[in-house]
């Protein structure tokens, strides 16, 4: 009976270091899985910085290209609209003129 007694206590022992080693052996893989989940969301939180930066560059770049080819044709617009009135516009500042200088004259008591 002493014996069986023996056996059944090694026995207890035998299974609580089994399973002190397997607890271990969970800690470490739940330690180890938790570093390579932070490592995983590192990294995609950087690759995802990375994408909205790319984005971003790339609507000021073309932001800054439609903005360009909007003031080309803009003075595009601007050339074919005084294209050919050059001397329209010549004697109208003549004609400004000479009423601001005739209305002075007339001020002055010229």
């Amino acid at each position: 009976m002493k014996k069986i007694i023996e056996e059944v206590f090694q026995a207890e022992q035998k299974a609580d270091g089994f399973l002190k080693q397997a607890r271990e052996r969970a800690a470490e893989i739940r330690r180890q899985a938790d570093k390579d989940a932070a490592a995983m969301i590192a990294d995609a939180d950087q690759k995802a910085r990375d994408t909205v930066q790319t984005i971003v560059e790339d609507a000021r770049k073309q932001a800054e290209r439609m903005r360009e080819e909007r003031l080309v044709e803009v003075d595009r617009l601007k050339d074919a609209m005084f294209a050919g009135k050059t001397e329209i516009i010549n004697t109208l500042v003549d004609d400004i003129s000479q009423i601001v200088l005739s209305t002075d004259a007339e001020r002055n008591g010229d």
